[in-house]
Parts: structure tokens; sequence; C-alpha cells
């Protein structure tokens, strides 16, 4: 079976990480990035950027997968709000799976979430929609995860931990077992230097 078509949404920092690890699952062909209309024809790590959010029309009527590949800016809001218009217009949002990534076959992932290289979900993990989970994180057993959240590298959820929907958890977290964190809640690991 050939490789499906995919657009990408977003050309910043996240995107490359997002596009490396498109590439190294080889399961979609990327045809191109969304971006802003001043950046249209330039492009990023060889792939155009083609249009901008109001081109998603023209473009879903030949194209039936779209990835969400902006990172979560201050808050979940453009993410989710790019989710729910890219659902509106019919896109196939998949699961995307480094190779290089464990996920338990007794864990569910939700649609459009990623999984990154060297990333673990263990026996019981639950990750909702349109989520991050990024390089080296650790999701260990029965913890969940809600929709459009950012578990940021390397960061540590101990079993059961409960992760509200739209909540970011900072680079190098750690939450012990049992935790339970709300919705909206940013949550940072800052050492003193």
């Amino acid at each position: 079976m050939g490789k499906k078509d995919i657009v990408l949404i977003g050309a910043g920092g996240h995107s490359k990480a997002c596009i490396d690890t498109i590439e190294y699952e080889n399961k979609f062909r990327i045809i191109g990035l969304i971006g802003v209309r001043e950046d249209i024809g330039k492009s990023l790590l060889g792939y155009e950027i083609i249009g901008e959010d109001s081109d998603l029309v023209k473009i879903r009527r030949h194209v039936e997968n779209a990835f969400i590949v902006i990172g979560q800016i201050k808050n979940s809001e453009i993410r989710k709000e790019i989710y729910n218009k890219l659902k509106s217009l019919g896109f196939n949002l998949p699961t995307i799976l480094s190779p290089l990534a464990y996920l338990s076959k007794y864990a569910k992932v939700g649609e459009g979430t990623i999984l990154m290289h060297y990333s673990i979900v263990n026996s019981g993990a639950s990750i909702g929609v349109n989520s991050i989970i990024n390089t080296k994180v650790l999701i260990e057993h029965d913890c969940s995860i809600g929709n459009h959240c950012h578990v940021a590298t390397a960061s540590i959820l101990n079993g059961g931990v409960r992760l509200g929907d739209e909540s970011f958890i900072g680079s190098g977290t750690i939450i012990r077992e049992g935790v339970h964190i709300g919705k909206n809640v940013s949550l940072v690991w800052a050492p003193k230097y």
C-alpha cells in the first residue's frame, strides 16, 4: 500500500520535529504546509508552504489527511480551534507514532495526537485527541491525558496521573503517581541556576 497524502498545519519550530517523526514513520507523503500568507512559497525542510488557513477548503477537495504541527503556544486555544476547523471540513486527523516510540497494545491514543521519538505510553494509559507527547516523555500505566494537551520533552507522569483537557506539562517535569491535574493548567519545572 502506498503512502497517503497529508497536509501539515503550521510552519514553525515544532513543525520541524513533527516532520522528522512523520518522515520516519513512513506512512504519509507530505504535500506541503499551511502557514501565514507572507511565507507562502517558502519552504521548510524541503516542503513548500502551499497556503494559509483560508486555502484549506480548496485543499480538502484532493487531500484527505491533515495534521497540526503547531506547538502549544501559551495555551491550547490555537491548536483546539484549528482541530475543530479541520474536523468541520471533513479532514481525517491520523495518530502519528514514531517507530522509536513505544505504545502499549493496552493503551489508547486519540486522533490527531503525536507520540514523538523515544516516548513511552504504558499499559492502561489513555491520551485524548490533538495532543503532543514529546520526545522522551514517559506516560506510565493507567494515566489519563485529556484532549488538546502538550506533555513536553523528558517529562514523567507516573502511574494513575490524570491530566485535564488543554493542559501543558513543561520539559523535565516529574509528576508523582495518582496526582490529578485539572483542565487548562500549565505546570512547569523551573530549577534555579
